[in-house]
């Protein structure tokens, strides 16, 4: 099975910084729900816009050093996934999102 942007975000979170499987998870969870986001239907663009925005915050509460870095690192990493299953934002997905505001 091809992994998903979740999935990629989290491993890469991982790596990049102390924080285990779970809290890399976990802290993508909640930054994606903080930003009104859900993990399985993520755009890269949206997941990208997130790591800069609202992640360093989630980040810096859990004591990573670096965190503006490490997110601005995994932002362009994200928009170099490549996966199939990976969503990009279409205009009707854009007129559907305007509508709903």
């Amino acid at each position: 099975m091809a992994e998903s942007l979740f999935e990629f975000v989290a491993a890469r979170l991982e790596e990049a910084t102390s924080l285990d499987k779970l809290e890399a998870r976990g802290t993508v969870r909640i930054a994606l729900k903080e930003a009104g986001l859900d993990p399985r239907s993520v755009t890269i663009e949206q997941m990208a816009v997130m790591l800069v925005r609202a992640m360093p915050k989630e980040l810096g509460s859990r004591g990573v050093e670096r965190a503006d870095e490490v997110c601005r690192e995994l932002a362009t990493a994200v928009k170099g996934f490549t996966d199939v299953t990976a969503r990009r934002e279409t205009p009707e997905d854009i007129f559907r999102r305007l509508g709903t505001r």
